[in-house]
């Protein structure tokens, strides 16, 4: 199960674990859960149990199958780091992205805590980006966590970005996103909690991109921010980007 992607950080999804349970505010209306819903309502035979947590250990090793280098969003419908994860599974998981210098793997946890736990048994290869939710103030313990990995690449994803954070410590940052959470029941988004991250973010030397406005029909409130629009990534996918004369441009911002 892997699938080309429409959110805009990413180019295709990988889900060998799928459902998950709800940790914080941020999950209060989770895309992934509404999906997998529907998902299961089409007949999808990977959502026969919904959005309960699921092993598929028959797409572990999907990725050795792709040869063309691709940005791969892993466990988009789930969390790897869910404490119903057997370790040894998100071995398998990181082993295959260890096996694959040619991806580039974006795996995004709210589960800190057993990332942090987890990381000196696991490999950490260049290609292998690793993020964590970052939805509001209470939850800023998650970035303490993420600093402390070894991973190339760290990152926040600051979706739903659903109160301010005026005071991130990005020592270490790579990269990050906001977005406005979408869907029924979206929580709206202040444009100045967008500003002080950007604001930050140049500060600190880092990336920003700015994924969405968010609310009940996102596509009518876009994706600028004061006018522009902000697709920075770090520089090794700008490099392979460029490259391969993408379709969409992404500038060059160094990391």
């Amino acid at each position: 199960m892997a699938t080309n992607s429409k959110i805009e950080w990413t180019e295709m999804t990988w889900n060998p674990v799928t459902g998950c349970t709800r940790i914080s505010e941020g999950c209060r209306h989770c895309y992934a859960e509404r999906m997998a819903r529907r998902l299961k309502a089409m007949g999808n035979a990977r959502y026969d149990e919904g959005f309960s947590l699921t092993l598929h250990p028959d797409l572990v090793d999907l990725p050795r199958r792709l040869r063309a280098p691709r940005v791969i969003f892993v466990n988009s419908m789930s969390d790897l780091f869910h404490d119903k994860v057997p370790t040894d599974f998100i071995r398998r998981v990181f082993d295959t992205m260890a096996a694959c210098p040619q991806h580039t793997f974006q795996v995004l946890t709210k589960r800190s805590a057993r990332l942090r736990a987890l990381a000196p048994e696991l490999p950490w290869p260049k290609q292998v980006w690793m993020g964590v939710s970052v939805e509001d103030q209470r939850v800023t313990g998650r970035i303490d966590d993420i600093r402390a990995i070894p991973a190339h690449i760290r990152f926040l994803s600051c979706e739903p970005l659903i109160g301010p954070l005026d005071d991130l410590p990005l020592d270490g940052i790579s990269w990050v996103i906001v977005g406005g959470e979408s869907g029924p029941g979206a929580r709206p988004m202040s444009a100045s909690w967008a500003r002080s991250i950007r604001s930050q973010c140049r500060r600190a030397g880092v990336p920003f991109f700015f994924k969405q406005w968010g609310g009940v029909r996102k596509e009518l409130r876009g994706r600028e921010l004061d006018g522009r629009t902000y697709d920075e990534m770090p520089l090794r996918v700008e490099r392979r980007a460029a490259a391969e004369t993408r379709s969409r441009s992404l500038p060059v911002i160094a990391s």
